[in-house]
């Protein structure tokens, strides 16, 4: 399989800044924790959190669609929940990427009957060509058309996560 840069580390840490300044201004004064969807958005929280100048609890959410597949299944399955209470607070769901924003709309909808009083989503990646449902990330680091990425945290079949930039897989 072959690979193709698409957005340079200096890219990423130049956007990620900027959505850390946002999302302070926005959540400022509020009891506010990032809930990182595992595993591919671990890398893109750990920058942001970095990057957001207030004091921001962290949790961890896993669901699944894709298993070891290019497409999703369009079946979502919580893995592994939150630990943290969420009633009256401000959560920021921190998530890799949005393809069809299946997995998206249920986690929101499952953070909601937690009682957060507050609930946005930072993406690191936006593929709005490939909605299949109505959901819109309330902070966006990079829109891109509908083709399959790896590094940064995004894999295929738990490979090139590690890649420090983002690459189109090409078969």
């Amino acid at each position: 399989m072959a690979q193709t840069t698409l957005i340079s580390r200096a890219q990423i840490d130049q956007r990620v800044a900027e959505m850390g300044k946002q999302i302070t201004a926005d959540l400022q004064g509020t009891e506010a924790i990032a809930l990182c969807v595992l595993k591919g958005a671990v890398f893109f929280c750990t920058d942001l959190m970095r990057q957001i100048g207030m004091d921001m609890a962290l949790d961890f959410i896993q669901v699944s669609s894709y298993g070891n597949e290019k497409y999703s299944s369009g079946v979502v399955t919580i893995l592994k929940e939150p630990m943290l209470e969420m009633r009256g607070k401000a959560v920021l769901i921190v998530e890799d990427i949005i393809d069809s924003g299946l997995s998206m709309r249920e986690v929101h909808r499952y953070i909601e009957g937690r009682g957060a009083e507050v609930v946005k989503t930072a993406t690191f990646l936006d593929k709005p060509a490939a909605r299949k449902v109505d959901f819109k990330a309330d902070y966006v680091g990079f829109s891109i058309d509908p083709q399959f990425v790896i590094g940064y945290g995004l894999d295929f079949a738990e490979k090139y996560r590690n890649l420090p930039d983002v690459q189109v897989l090409t078969d």
